[in-house]
């Protein structure tokens, strides 16, 4: 019985027993786990549990009746949407001036509602409202019961006469009870995404944040891992999988309260954003989207995946192109003819695509450098004199399709744009100009900046119908905030931060709503914008312009907590050190693309290049839809080691990589393989190979699942053999 209230403990919610008066129960299930909210004396909405399902619904009352921890702070820690101002000592979810300058907030239950939407979708809304305001806060939590993931978001209207000020407007106010609790959070830079950092949670808070106004995921994202009780494993441990899915400033809150227990409060990041509701407005934050798991980080980023795939990531069940790039090959150098040659070079690959990148626009200042042009979004008749429309004829007739590069959000100063919109600029007007990649950002704010923007898409397409994919960048962010705009239309001047990204969206809608089915990247000089609301209107993204395979095998294996491989794009390159089949199989285990100067291949590199292309068609499906195991963490061993499988079990694709080059470094032993059906038999076959090499796995290598997960098998690794790629299919 010890063991099972110990259990218990870690999970349950504690409130005040003395004063409570156990009110309505509001369960929200997925198939595995539960988040319980129930209301007190007071009407006020507190969580009573978060942890595995129960079987018996009724039993979620009775929670809260056998804790035995006190609260003498009347519950206020486990507020499942915390106001400022009142009764709260705590970090708040939310805190507003009302019209008649009051600054304090109370919101009691009104009432509750679960709607299912099919099968495996269901919405609960929980309505709360201020007895002495005419303030109203929904509480949105939309289950996905197969995929155990929840997406909770929160609604706020004006009903009061006069304009309300929202200074803090969270998204999610979650409350976990533990021993212990461990985050893992990420920070880096340019070229040098997705490093892990794990703490334990002590007293105090700690804050994820950022304030780039444009980007989320360039020193920190809105992304994490935070296990209960110890640190999870790949197969072991209570884990919360979460993220943010909002393309500005973010800020994620991690209270240990004087219980040592966890407050989490995740939404925009307040810094210089007060938004003004006037009478009868709405405000909607973005979603916060997190997945719970008993069984470690692998099965909770499993959940991610599968629910992304099917209800996020635009044609995330769909297939992708494989591309060819120009960006190595001529940077901003280039001409038709060069051009040409090169869409030759792609069909000779073997590639579906050519991807013209940077350099193709602007006339009066031309662009051929990052330091003039953004802006001027007409052909550069100098190096394009017939057009892009060309360009897509020539592309074709070589067997290619053809796809663009854009970046719509920014300007350079050095452009006819700059010159005849200033007032379009994101500037202070008594400050210096201070540059990121020597441009600025345009106000999306401004409606005539959105259809700008939209403009420059919707007229490539309308010339171009048959173009076949955007690279859509965006390098700079907000320095010097100040609207134009929004001062000119008398609005309050703190709403830009959001009225640019909401801005952003209102774009995307639009060029989704025309252009519903092209194939969109997105990219913010490298991984800098990376979140489940924007990849609604993109295919895949790009991770890093750090294209170094050996840097990319740690940055691809943090991004696949969070991101299925589908939308994460991995390109071979000329970056690095390692040999060309180092490079092609890193990029295998993501969608694979091409930034390589064909011309410059050796016969036998351009035979291995062919082969790599095709090969990567043949599992692609088990790769880009597959479920994805991870077996030897680079971080911890000489190489690593993950697979993915297919969904009746039948296939798999294996990939090793060594990450060390010390004497002696390899598999030493068998790695025991995971996600086949122990029932089934499997042959093994080494693929990818390189021109005259042989492979060290025998022709005649079936095993059982049961063997391969048990015993497991050596895939021979090491200073000779620096990637394997093996498959596996099932022998009927």
């Amino acid at each position: 019985m010890s063991n099972r209230f110990t259990t218990q403990c870690t999970l349950f919610v504690s409130l005040l027993t003395t004063s409570i008066l156990y009110g309505q129960v509001i369960p929200i299930e997925t198939q595995q786990n539960a988040l319980v909210l129930q209301t007190d004396a007071s009407k006020r909405v507190g969580i009573s549990y978060f942890g595995p399902r129960l079987q018996q619904t009724a039993e979620y009352g009775s929670i809260i009746k056998e804790s035995r921890q006190q609260d003498e702070n009347a519950g206020i820690f486990n507020s499942a949407y915390t106001p400022s101002g009142s009764w709260s000592l705590c970090e708040p979810a939310i805190r507003i001036t009302h019209a008649d300058g009051n600054t304090s907030l109370e919101l009691q239950y009104q009432s509750h509602q679960t709607q299912k939407q099919d099968d495996n979708v269901s919405l609960t809304t929980v309505i709360l409202k201020d007895p002495a305001y005419a303030v109203e806060v929904t509480l949105y939590y939309k289950t996905y019961a197969k995929e155990n993931v929840v997406e909770q978001w929160s609604t706020i209207r004006n009903q009061e006469k006069g304009t309300i000020t929202l200074h803090k407007y969270a998204s999610a106010n979650l409350y976990f009870v533990g021993k212990q609790f461990h985050l893992t959070h990420y920070h880096g830079g340019w070229a040098h995404e997705m490093n892990p950092e794990e703490t334990q949670l002590k007293a105090g808070i700690l804050s994820l944040d950022s304030k780039l106004g444009t980007r989320a995921n360039l020193f920190q994202p809105p992304t994490f891992m935070l296990s209960f009780d110890k640190p999870a494993s790949e197969e072991e441990g209570k884990v919360l999988l979460g993220t943010l899915g909002w393309s500005g400033n973010f800020k994620i809150d991690f209270e240990t309260d004087t219980y040592n227990n966890l407050r989490l409060i995740a939404g925009i990041n307040p810094h210089a954003s007060e938004y003004p509701l006037t009478a009868g407005q709405e405000f909607k934050t973005p979603s916060f989207i997190y997945t719970y798991s008993d069984h470690g980080k692998g099965e909770a980023s499993r959940n991610l995946h599968r629910w992304a795939r099917k209800y996020r990531i635009l044609d995330g069940e769909g297939s992708r192109l494989t591309l060819l790039n120009n960006w190595e090959a001529t940077y901003f150098d280039f001409n038709e003819q060069k051009l040409t040659g090169l869409f030759a070079d792609g069909k000779k690959l073997g590639v579906d695509l050519f991807l013209l990148d940077d350099g193709w626009f602007a006339n009066k200042y031309p662009r051929n450098g990052d330091n003039a042009g953004l802006g001027d979004w007409k052909e550069n008749a100098k190096k394009l004199p017939h057009g892009i429309g060309y360009l897509v004829k020539e592309a074709q007739k070589a067997g290619v399709k053809f796809g663009i590069w854009v970046e719509p959000e920014m300007v350079n100063p050095k452009s006819e744009l700059y010159e005849k919109h200033p007032e379009w600029v994101i500037k202070q007007p008594a400050r210096p100009e201070h540059y990121f990649r020597n441009q600025l950002v345009l106000d999306l704010s401004n409606p005539k900046v959105q259809d700008f923007v939209f403009g420059i898409l919707d007229d490539l397409f309308t010339k171009n119908p048959d173009l076949a994919f955007i690279k859509w960048d965006c390098n700079a962010v907000i320095y010097n905030a100040h609207s134009e705009y929004l001062k000119s239309t008398k609005q309050a001047e703190s709403k830009l931060y959001v009225d640019y990204v909401l801005g952003l969206y209102k774009v995307l809608e639009r060029v989704r709503a025309k252009y519903p089915k092209v194939p969109m990247m997105l990219c913010s000089g490298g991984g800098g914008r990376v979140d489940y609301e924007a990849l609604k209107y993109f295919t895949e993204f790009w991770p890093s312009d750090n294209t170094d395979p050996l840097e990319r095998i740690f940055m691809q294996w943090e991004y696949s907590y969070f991101y299925p491989t589908i939308a994460h794009c991995d390109h071979v390159t000329d970056w690095g050190k390692q040999p060309l089949k180092y490079r092609t199989d890193v990029a295998m285990m993501g969608k694979m693309g091409y930034d390589i100067v064909v011309s410059k291949l050796d016969e036998k590199d351009l035979q291995f290049s062919q082969q790599s292309v095709a090969m990567y068609r043949s599992i692609s499906d088990v790769v880009w839809h597959g479920d994805l195991y991870r077996m030897v963490n680079p971080r911890e061993n000489d190489f690593a080691s993950l697979m993915f499988v297919n969904g009746d079990k039948s296939r798999s694709v294996w990939f090793n990589y060594m990450v060390s080059s010390r004497f002696g470094a390899g598999s030493g032993r068998a790695v025991p393989l995971k996600g086949l059906d122990p029932k089934k038999k499997y042959a093994l076959k080494e693929i990818n190979l390189y021109p005259g090499t042989q492979s060290k796995i025998t022709k005649e290598a079936v095993y059982t699942g049961d063997f391969l997960m048990t015993a497991g098998f050596n895939p021979a690794v090491n200073l000779n053999r620096t990637s394997v790629i093996i498959e596996l299919t099932e022998v009927k």
